[in-house]
C-alpha cells in the first residue's frame, strides 16, 4: 500500500513537500515516484527516483523547481515542489515502478490513492 500525504492550497510561487510511505510487502524493483492528473487532462509522468544509483529524472515541465528524494530505508519518498505555478495544479500520485526509460516507457507495480495540489495566482 502506498500512502500519499502533503497537498494542500498554495500562492503561486510557493512550496509543497509531498511524501509518499509505502507499507506491507510491497517491494518496487525500479524505485518510486509520482504522476499527476489536472482536471480534464492525460494523466502526466512527473518524478522518479531509481533505487540503484539514487537516480533521478523529471519530466520537462517540473525540472529545476521539482526535487524527488527518499530516505535511507527506502520506505518514503518525498516531492519538494518549489516555485509552483497554476499550471501545477493537479491531483498527485505516488506509484512503485518496477521499470523507467528515459525514453518514457515505464512499468507500474503499485498506485497510491491521490493528493491534491491547488496553486492559485
Amino acid at each position: 500500500q502506498l500512502q500519499a500525504s502533503g497537498g494542500g492550497l498554495v500562492q503561486t510561487g510557493g512550496s509543497l513537500k509531498l511524501s509518499c510511505a509505502a507499507s506491507g510487502q510491497m517491494y518496487s524493483r525500479f524505485g518510486m515516484g509520482w504522476f499527476r492528473q489536472a482536471p480534464g487532462k492525460e494523466q502526466e509522468f512527473v518524478a522518479v527516483i531509481s533505487w540503484r544509483g539514487s537516480n533521478t529524472y523529471y519530466s520537462d515541465s517540473v525540472k529545476g523547481r521539482f526535487t524527488i528524494s527518499s530516505d535511507s530505508t527506502k520506505i518514503v519518498v518525498y516531492l519538494q515542489m518549489d516555485n509552483l505555478r497554476p499550471e501545477d495544479t493537479a491531483v498527485y500520485y505516488c506509484a512503485a515502478f518496477n521499470d523507467y526509460s528515459p525514453r518514457g516507457s515505464y512499468g507500474i507495480d503499485y498506485w497510491g490513492e491521490g493528493t491534491l495540489v491547488t496553486v492559485s495566482s
